[in-house]
């Protein structure tokens, strides 16, 4: 057969983060030292009490074909955590579980968006957004933000970008690839101008919801003007080291939880049973159960800070959460060493994994040329050696 691939998968992007992990591999089955500081994965292992709540899943036979949403005390165990932590009153029935936060997004958006609808997407984000988007035929709007404003957008931007074409927007906080939080008064902002548009989608991605360094947490739906039109997401991946469970959620209008319901019935049904069952203990559990992972994070940012800021040409911010860091790299554009020159980000990434042997992730991946993504997610001894690669590396360009 001619090989010949859909025009749907014909518009998609490579992950960025995945072909910088599998370049990676590929140097490492070679022999070389790499150090891998691209994907954004806790190297923490899941917590026993969770694998434990799966272990006796099993001994149960939870074996068998769960509800498309989510087993009944999964969505109850969710809905008491919204509660609980958000202040978020999101009924079982508003609450779809799925195969990673990852699903989750693409649920929304292939359910809500139709060809040639425009979906904002605050500049830096996360690589899949504008990728799922195109997948559903929609068109990725970017709003710019930079450095100087610690890469979040003001109202007046978000106004400016609404167009009579606008469905949607994608933003996450604390931000994949930034690490930035919104505060609530700047949510608080956001929310007065999204309430002007009854028609306008949000889902806002909080992923990230428990590596937060200062201050609560802010939910957008947790304002009552906007309640109706956010999507909130999450999962455990992040929090709980569950990455490899692959189990995100929802908390949504019922319409919408209904609708994202009959999209993933058709493609994947519900996620794991067992997964679930993890899941349930890990939402159950006190978020301190987990702060220990916060705290070693916290740690390390404050590291690498003091590491990349002894490279001459990083401008670096402060992110108040997650566990990266998004230095501004434009003073190396144009440098040069025996093997080319430096043109943009994704040369330098290139040449710090190849001179190096340090793999990191592109800013243009995530809408944001002139930057790039350093996952601080390894041991302290990994990001020592990383960082003093990194300097002696960018040193010799000239």
């Amino acid at each position: 057969m001619t090989p010949r691939t859909s025009t749907t998968l014909n518009r998609l992007s490579e992950s960025a983060t995945l072909a910088m992990a599998r370049m990676a591999r590929e140097l490492r089955a070679e022999g070389h030292d790499v150090i891998a500081l691209s994907l954004g994965e806790p190297d923490f292992d899941t917590p026993e009490f969770v694998k434990d709540a799966a272990k006796q899943a099993m001994d149960d036979n939870h074996t068998h074909y769960p509800p498309v949403s989510g087993y009944g005390d999964v969505l109850e165990a969710i809905s008491a955590k919204f509660k609980r932590d958000n202040g978020l009153d999101y009924k079982p029935s508003q609450i779809v579980v799925s195969t990673g936060a990852k699903q989750t997004i693409a649920n929304v958006v292939m359910a809500l968006v139709s060809p040639g609808e425009e979906v904002l997407l605050p500049a830096p984000y996360w690589v899949s957004y504008s990728e799922i988007v195109k997948m559903a035929g929609g068109v990725p709007v970017e709003i710019s933000t930079g450095i100087e404003s610690d890469f979040k957008i003001t109202p007046a931007q978000l106004e400016a970008a609404i167009g009579d074409n606008t469905r949607m927007m994608i933003f996450s906080s604390p931000c994949n690839p930034t690490g930035s939080v919104y505060s609530q008064k700047e949510m608080a902002a956001l929310a007065q101008v999204i309430a002007k548009y009854p028609e306008f989608a949000v889902v806002c991605d909080e992923i990230y919801e428990l590596i937060r360094f200062e201050g609560d947490h802010v939910s957008l739906a947790g304002f009552p003007e906007v309640y109706d039109q956010v999507i909130t997401v999450n999962g455990v991946s992040k929090g709980f080291a569950m990455t490899g469970w692959r189990l995100g959620y929802m908390g949504a209008p019922e319409w919408v939880a209904k609708a994202c319901a009959k999209m993933q019935g058709q493609t994947t049904s519900a996620p794991c049973s067992i997964s679930q069952k993890a899941a349930k203990a890990a939402v159950e559990a006190d978020p301190s159960s987990v702060e220990y992972m916060k705290e070693a994070f916290f740690k390390r940012r404050a590291l690498m800070l003091e590491l990349l800021g002894e490279i001459p040409g990083l401008k670096l911010n402060v992110p108040e959460g997650a566990f990266y860091i998004f230095p501004e790299c434009s003073a190396y554009f144009g440098k040069s060493w025996e093997g080319g020159t430096i043109k943009d980000s994704s040369d330098l990434c290139m040449y710090l994994l190849q001179q190096a042997h340090v793999a990191v992730v592109t800013g243009e991946a995530f809408g944001a040329p002139g930057y790039f993504r350093i996952s601080y997610a390894a041991s302290e001894a990994q990001l020592r050696e990383a960082a003093s690669r990194m300097k002696a590396a960018l040193g010799v360009l000239a």
